[in-house]
């Protein structure tokens, strides 16, 4: 048994092709710009059994065209191990292309996991540790064991990064970034790099749970600068 968010039938931008994407409930970090603070409490999601979820992935299984199947995302999907690697062993069973959409902050058994993972999208929330834990308010020691389980599997990898303005949004950071994405490169195929700009269009759940939104004096971050930025990042590496 598992505890889900959400499901959606038809993603297009978390993996290649047409996906289902299932997200998962429970976070232990505390992003500042998250946008799903809803899935923060593991203990609000809905109950479901691996093979009811596997049967409704199933049924979508033709429109899964151009390399398209399953994400498992959140949430945190590295937080429930037991069910994510079961609903991906049954992934596995029926052919069906399988990715985790994680920030790496996870309870172990990442190898065991990764044996099932054709795709991992890789949330990362920045490089250097004190920022790492003022962003996130936890430490990132857990983020680095999992991405050294990820180096030696050589599982294919899409990076992401949200840029917020006025802390992650320098070529100084951009630099920074790019020797960690390099040193990744060393093991394993990167076959995408978004950087993705702040946005404030998580407000409004913050307001409806009344929880603190930190970040409410920082502007969006510029779609251009965001977009140079990432230029810069590819030219790096």
């Amino acid at each position: 048994m598992g505890r889900i968010h959400s499901f959606e039938s038809m993603g297009l931008v978390d993996g290649p092709g047409i996906r289902n994407v299932v997200f998962f409930q429970g976070c232990h970090l505390r992003c500042k710009f998250c946008h799903n603070p809803d899935t923060w409490d593991y203990n609000v999601g809905t109950e479901i059994s691996s093979n009811q979820l596997i049967e409704k992935i199933i049924r979508f299984k033709p429109y899964f065209k151009n390399g398209g199947g399953v994400t498992f995302s959140g949430g945190e999907p590295l937080l429930q191990p037991k069910f994510l690697l079961q609903m991906l062993k049954l992934c596995k069973e029926n052919h069906i292309h399988t990715a985790i959409d994680t920030a790496g902050y996870g309870e172990g058994n990442y190898a065991e996991i990764l044996k099932y993972v054709d795709l991992i999208l890789l949330d990362i929330k920045h490089v250097n540790p004190k920022d790492y834990k003022k962003l996130t308010n936890k430490n990132k020691k857990k983020f680095d064991l999992f991405l050294d389980e990820v180096t030696k599997t050589k599982t294919p990898l899409w990076i992401r990064q949200v840029i917020v303005p006025n802390f992650n949004d320098s070529k100084e950071y951009i630099t920074l970034l790019s020797q960690l994405i390099k040193n990744i490169k060393i093991t394993n195929k990167i076959e995408k790099i978004e950087l993705l700009p702040y946005n404030t269009l998580g407000i409004n759940k913050y307001k409806l749970m009344n929880y603190n939104y930190t970040l409410s004096n920082t502007p969006p971050m510029n779609k251009i600068k965001c977009n140079q930025l990432q230029n810069k990042l590819i030219n790096l590496i």
